[in-house]
């Protein structure tokens, strides 16, 4: 595989996305799938009440559709044991993000699933990824980054995939509050892991998955945003969280995910350091959280807000593709 499939990839995956989201915006428009906003959110977002959400739809969709056509390019079975997993995950918490906007723009319930029952969709998941994992023979040890250090889980390696799936897909969930902010960091993230999967192992499949949701994520981007025609909602930042810790898994990459996906770990420390401080000591450390509001609270504007975190993001993905290539 050289560098004309993986620039073919995003260029396929791009312009699936451009093409079919003029024709699914209006009708999601008309269905009346439209986002509503938290009354306890920043006031400034109450203009975006009524935008279309479950874009994700397209995210999905694209990726899907690219890895299958791509991986079949070079490979006889392109449904193979990676890419049978990666689109399972995608496409499994796709839904149950599915499930989750449905029930908040069509039942008008705005807070969608409870949460025992989205982590009981989520665990579910993780379940069965895992004895997937095993019936294969997949190895369960953990390896830090830059070192030939490695750890033996046995079965607790099966508590980690559990915590990794769940707390990444809900940590990509947080995110997605701003015009175009999940969709920019997440490519980046994506786009680091498509870089060390060809070139670290190589692991084509994964490469080929990779880059398909960075060329899906710039063309959502063309109507993402700021100001947002449409917004991902959980169809597309739960697929998408699941997606990237499953990529770190099958790379052997899972604690590297803690730095590639620095924004999303730094978002997810926001919400718990506001919570812990609130409950113990009645003050919150920041203005709001997610940290991308405090900074909005803070008088930034939105497109500020968005661009600094993707340069965050930059930096976290040079830094984690530097450890696992030169250390």
């Amino acid at each position: 595989m050289n560098e004309y499939v993986l620039i073919v990839t995003m260029a396929i995956a791009f312009l699936i996305t451009v093409l079919v989201s003029p024709l699914l915006i209006p009708v999601l428009t008309r269905l009346k799938f439209g986002q509503s906003i938290r009354e306890e959110g920043p006031q400034s977002h109450q203009k975006k009440t009524g935008t279309p959400t479950m874009g994700g739809v397209m995210i999905v969709i694209s990726i899907t559709i690219t890895t299958l056509v791509m991986t079949s390019k070079f490979n006889p079975n392109p449904l193979n044991f990676e890419v049978f997993l990666l689109l399972f995950v995608l496409l499994g918490f796709g839904l149950l993000g599915f499930l989750d906007d449905f029930i908040k723009v069509v039942l008008k319930r705005n807070l969608g699933l409870t949460s025992k029952q989205k982590l009981l969709g989520q665990v579910v998941i993780s379940i069965i990824f895992y004895f997937i994992l095993r019936q294969q023979g997949f190895p369960t040890y953990i390896q830090v980054p830059g070192t030939n250090i490695q750890w033996e889980l046995g079965f607790g390696y099966a508590v980690l995939i559990m915590i990794m799936l769940v707390g990444t897909s809900n940590a990509v969930n947080l995110t997605d509050g701003l015009d175009g902010l999940l969709a920019g960091t997440a490519a980046i993230a994506f786009g680091a892991f498509g870089i060390l999967a060809w070139y670290g192992f190589p692991q084509f499949e994964i490469t080929i998955f990779s880059l398909a949701v960075v060329g899906s994520l710039l063309g959502f981007l063309v109507f993402n945003a700021h100001p947002a025609r449409v917004f991902m909602g959980d169809t597309g930042s739960l697929a998408l969280g699941g997606a990237i810790a499953t990529i770190a898994i099958l790379t052997k990459m899972e604690i590297l995910l803690v730095i590639i996906g620095g924004v999303f770990v730094l978002e997810t420390l926001s919400v718990i350091i506001q919570v812990i401080s609130f409950k113990t000591t009645g003050k919150r450390v920041f203005k709001m959280s997610p940290l991308h509001h405090h900074y909005e609270l803070m008088g930034w504007s939105e497109w500020r807000v968005v661009t600094t975190f993707w340069m965050v993001g930059f930096i976290f993905a040079a830094l984690g593709i530097y450890i696992e290539v030169w250390l």
